[in-house]
């Protein structure tokens, strides 16, 4: 039996015409959507310890090591965008299996990749064909829920995301130190091969045919001309991309910033990496108890000046020694905790017009944010890779969202208006509900 929304089923008629869905996804249906989320956090986290021995081994720069993490968020962005399109036309199902099987066979060939530069052309594929999982989970959720709902429902999938960084490092670490970095692809590859089992026997299809988008070739990508003239849209799509650069520059230098800098051993590494792991996923717990009470754009319009405030206190930590290592990943774990609180508020506000075509919506969103990342993390190491680099970077993003909340969004303007006409799961026309959309 495919998993299914308890005490709902997979197509709902009131759901059609823009009545709010109560919040009811069952825990299979969450751990199922959150693994296929988590599936290029894990292929980024798994690798992440090995990047020192990489560099060593290939015989290649810090940076250019640092690339093979850039490398796979680029062709990610590239992948979302191309993939987002497909699954609005053929449903969520078909795009999902291609893409995850295409992961496992370029993860094998990163397992065998002979130098630097071959690996960062495979990490790119890699990046490419498993965006996939990302772009269709959040579709699948849009096609079921808006608003608030929404956002709980994707706070919730932060308590399975949230493994990779809590767990995906340790696992990596003990793979390479028993079989060396090359066989952290072949697990890779194994959990792809899960995954494709999975959806295959499990994965409803959340997208009937009489709501696919029926036109092909170049009229499919139309709709990204669409999303980039709103306004509203793109500014609330590069906030998660900020804040996914964020986070991707803290991933980047802090191998070489705890291991190099502070003298950590790659074990006690991990278990920073997993502490700051848990403070997203707290975050992201506390965000969805609070959509019950308060609008996404209200928790947005606090959290990001908080995360501004905080980010300003990593290089004083840094310059001043307060505090050391441990001084450090406090502030670390405070500022990465912040993310929780912000990018599924900022994701959910921008889906709620464009339930007609989530998929490119969401394509569009995960491939800002992917790209963003992937364009902004490699500063770290041009920068020179050291905490004060790292910082500066973290520093450099958070500032740029908190100008785009503040300018280009009604976040925190006086008579924010009526709510913006909603597609809806239907498409152009149907009202969500004011409480849900308004930013």
């Amino acid at each position: 039996m495919p998993f299914h929304l308890q005490g709902a089923p997979l197509s709902n008629p009131a759901r059609a015409q823009g009545s709010r869905p109560s919040y009811r996804p069952g825990i299979k249906y969450i751990l199922m959507l959150g693994a296929l989320a988590a599936l290029p956090a894990v292929t980024t986290d798994m690798y992440l310890p090995s990047l020192p021995t990489v560099a060593s081994d290939l015989g290649t720069s810090q940076a250019a090591a640092q690339f093979t993490m850039s490398g796979t968020l680029l062709g990610a962005a590239v992948g979302q965008l191309v993939i987002g399109p497909f699954s609005d036309r053929f449903g969520r199902r078909l795009p999902l299996l291609i893409g995850i099987s295409l992961h496992i066979v370029v993860s094998l060939l990163c397992a065998v990749a002979p130098g630097i530069g071959t690996l960062i052309g495979l990490r790119v594929l890699q990046g490419f064909f498993n965006a996939a999982a990302g772009v269709v989970a959040i579709a699948v959720i849009r096609d079921r829920f808006v608003g608030s709902d929404a956002a709980r429902l994707l706070s919730r999938l932060m308590l399975v995301i949230g493994l990779a960084p809590l767990l995906a490092p340790t696992i990596g670490q003990a793979v390479a130190s028993i079989w060396q970095w090359r066989a952290v692809f072949v697990a890779l590859a194994l959990i792809g091969l899960v995954l494709v089992l999975i959806v295959w026997r499990f994965m409803p299809e959340t997208l009937p045919v009489e709501r696919r988008r029926t036109s092909g070739g170049p009229s499919a990508f139309r709709g990204y001309r669409v999303l980039l003239k709103d306004r509203h849209f793109v500014a609330l799509a590069f906030i998660p991309g900020l804040g996914m650069a964020v986070i991707m520059s803290y991933v980047v230098g802090s191998p070489f910033v705890f291991q190099d800098e502070y003298g950590l051993t790659a074990g006690q590494y991990a278990l920073v990496f997993a502490i700051n792991g848990a403070g997203m996923v707290i975050s992201a717990q506390a965000n969805a108890a609070l959509v019950r009470f308060a609008p996404p754009m209200n928790i947005l319009r606090i959290a990001v000046p908080v995360l501004l405030g905080l980010s300003l206190l990593l290089p004083v930590i840094v310059l001043t020694g307060f505090g050391g290592v441990f001084g450090l990943a406090a502030g670390l774990w405070l500022v990465l905790g912040m993310h929780g609180l912000i990018a599924a508020n900022a994701t959910v506000m921008a889906l709620g017009n464009y339930g007609h075509m989530a998929g490119s919506a969401a394509a569009l969103i995960g491939a800002l944010q992917v790209g963003v990342a992937g364009a902004v993390s490699p500063l770290v190491g041009v920068f020179g890779g050291q905490a004060l680099a790292m910082s500066g970077v973290i520093i450099g993003c958070c500032l740029l969202m908190a100008v785009i909340l503040a300018v280009a969004t009604p976040a925190y303007r006086r008579g924010r208006g009526a709510a913006p006409e909603s597609t809806g799961a239907a498409g152009p026309g149907v009202q969500a509900p004011k409480d849900e959309i308004t930013p």
